[in-house]
């Protein structure tokens, strides 16, 4: 897999608004991530650690923040989101149905914290 510059350059219009805002996001609240990789995935990696990933599959779209604290972080401001589920490691929601920008904020905050520990 390439960098997330690429990966958003590849993608189906109708999906890309609701990725790139997500790293945009990111990018935003720690302006010194950089473009990396995460088990295998276009990721920003921050301090040398994936810090998120947003891909594409077949049903949905994936938030990946490698680690499950993350999400429990954010899981009860997600409760009764429309299209969203949560797993151990990974937020997954329907373009249509974008995860709000302060939940983002939050996930990307609650990783970097974990990050610094």
């Amino acid at each position: 897999m390439g960098t997330v510059d690429e990966l958003l350059a590849g993608l189906d219009p109708a999906d890309r608004p609701s990725i790139e805002r997500i790293y945009a996001i990111a990018r935003e609240e720690v302006p010194e991530a950089e473009q990396g990789l995460g088990y295998g995935m276009p990721a920003l990696v921050y301090r040398g650690k994936p810090l998120v990933s947003v891909m594409r599959a077949k049903k949905h779209i994936g938030v990946y923040p490698f680690s499950p604290d993350a999400v429990s972080a954010v899981a009860d401001a997600l409760a009764g989101h429309p299209g969203v589920s949560l797993d151990k490691g990974t937020i997954r929601f329907q373009p249509e149905h974008p995860l709000p920008d302060d939940v983002v904020r939050a996930l990307v905050n609650a990783r970097t914290q974990q990050i610094d520990a």
